[in-house]
């Protein structure tokens, strides 16, 4: 008796354990299916809008995708690697961030399907692999390659990305701003990368988005300081200096008591003359336009400094941040100096025009017709409130990694669900040319692909399923260049409409979630550690 109660338990916990990975698994792949269908209503161009409240009460209207995620509060281990994902393709491409996670999702959804038919989930891994590197050589087969030089394609690839944008109405103007802002740094011939830190976007509350503006040199957001000095000046010779223009202090914290007005008299002497002196240096090395970093330690500048450098027609712009620096000195082709011995002529940098305008309530001062200029360039945006500049930053941002997309990998292919869509048919047909398992995961895979085209025409208001299976049946026939026109409500050849996307948003899309899934799949436990 007492040995049959002593094998029962060891049974049932023995039980216990093999039902314990297969929970662990559809935990994991239900939380990470909550987070894909939370943004799913904000793809397309007919997508949906979030509205993000912080704790601060600070509110976001966005349809990005890395935003969103980043600003959700994610509890869920498995449903954070989703989060991690939409990063990872943010980082890669910049665009595509809500269609990776959805893709992650659909591959989640059928990997379930494929568990609950008791196939091992390092079998269902392993073809998932398979694939996704047979998706790739698809989508190589279907791109369009495309020319730098090739404006028209740059800009079409542009508005694509901005069409599912709050600000959207704008894209006429924010897609050749980043075109160009992009073409000047880039050498079409051998450039294959492209730093987007070279391109400067100062934002400025006021006026509306139509007003934003590409400037071919550098905007400061800081005002000329000095009353009487000049405001604006050509022929500029600019200098950047990271030492004080101020009387120096003790290096310990010491008090200096003055006993009678002669000595007071002195000390106010020694110190203008102290300053005039570091003044007159700098006008003998040429200079006419100051930029001063910003100092922790005292004043970077006296009052009384400014007003000597006015008297001697020297605009100054203070308070440059450290970390501004590396980019002001390549966009003006100056150093910086740290010492006074060290300002010589050769240190300057110089430029056609230098002004401070008005913008709105505000002041900024412009440098442009730099000569010898690093490659850099700037661009003010403006918006009417803090929501819409934001947003039109994030847009900006992402038109300007489409075509960083193309200068890496030089290819486009279809936008509207049509590379999806195309995947989903060859991948199939390619299918049923295998044997066993790998034949029944790649024909699920290949339906969870369509779930692009499917979410599209939902958000876009169409009938899903019918317009899917038309674009099925479109792909079929062999028409690769099938895809949804939201604009018109029907199935059109997709390239004629000049929405295009870069190949990398695609693909990288299509890596990036088959990777997720397979480490979410491979997962059988969580550990929790008490630190």
């Amino acid at each position: 008796m007492n040995l049959k109660q002593q094998v029962a338990p060891a049974k049932q916990a023995e039980f216990k354990d093999k039902e314990k990975p297969a929970q662990i698994r559809s935990s994991n792949i239900t939380a990470a299916k909550a987070i894909a269908d939370a943004i799913k209503t904000s793809l397309g161009p007919r997508g949906m809008d979030k509205m993000i409240q912080d704790k601060k009460g600070e509110v976001t209207i966005t349809n990005d995708g890395a935003t969103i995620l980043k600003q959700m509060k994610v509890l869920h281990p498995a449903a954070k690697m989703l989060v991690e994902l939409s990063k990872a393709q943010d980082a890669e491409a910049g665009d595509g961030t809500t269609s990776v996670v959805i893709l992650a999702g659909a591959l989640l959804e059928a990997s379930q399907k494929l568990l609950a038919r008791g196939i091992h989930p390092s079998r269902i891994s392993d073809s998932l692999l398979h694939f996704s590197t047979q998706a790739q050589s698809i989508l190589e087969s279907m791109a369009i390659p495309v020319d730098l030089s090739d404006r028209n394609a740059l800009l079409n690839s542009a508005n694509t990305a901005l069409n599912s944008k709050v600000v959207h109405e704008h894209s006429g103007m924010l897609a050749p701003m980043a075109v160009d802002a992009v073409c000047r740094l880039v050498d079409p011939a051998k450039d294959t990368y492209i730093d987007l830190k070279d391109i400067r976007i100062v934002k400025k509350l006021g006026e509306t988005v139509e007003d934003s503006k590409l400037i071919d040199g550098i905007i400061f957001t800081q005002k000329t300081q000095g009353f009487g000095g000049p405001n604006k000046i050509e022929k500029a010779r600019i200098g950047l200096i990271q030492f004080c223009i101020s009387p120096p202090k003790t290096d310990m914290d010491n008090t200096v008591i003055v006993r009678d007005y002669s000595a007071m008299d002195r000390i106010l002497r020694e110190e203008r003359q102290y300053i005039l002196n570091i003044t007159k240096k700098i006008k003998a090395a040429g200079c006419n336009v100051l930029l001063i970093q910003k100092s922790i330690l005292r004043d970077a500048v006296s009052d009384l400094a400014l007003h000597l450098l006015a008297k001697q027609k020297i605009m100054v712009v203070k308070d440059i941040e450290r970390e501004d620096i590396e980019f002001v000195c390549k966009s003006l082709g100056c150093r910086p100096v740290a010492s006074l011995d060290h300002f010589t002529p050769e240190v300057l940098g110089s430029a056609e025009l230098c002004e401070e305008v008005q913008t709105g309530g505000s002041k900024l001062v412009t440098v442009t017709g730099v000569q010898n200029s690093g490659r850099a360039v700037s661009i003010l945006l403006r918006g009417s409130n803090k929501q819409v500049l934001e947003e039109a930053d994030r847009s900006l941002h992402d038109a300007l990694c489409v075509i960083r997309c193309l200068v890496k990998k030089r290819y486009l292919v279809p936008g509207g669900g049509a590379p999806e869509a195309e995947l989903a048919v060859r991948l199939t047909n390619y299918g049923q040319t295998l044997q066993g398992m790998d034949a029944y995961c790649f024909r699920v895979f290949a339906e969870a692909l369509e779930v692009i085209p499917s979410i599209l025409a939902e958000n876009a208001g169409l009938t899903p399923i019918s317009t899917v299976t038309e674009l099925r049946n479109r792909h079929a026939r062999g028409e690769t260049n099938a895809g949804i026109n939201v604009r018109k409500g029907w199935i059109s050849n997709i390239v004629d409409e000049k929405v295009l996307q870069p190949l990398l948003v695609s693909s990288s899309a299509i890596t990036l979630s088959a990777e997720c899934v397979r480490s979410i799949l491979k997962i059988d436990d969580i550990v929790h550690v008490i630190r």
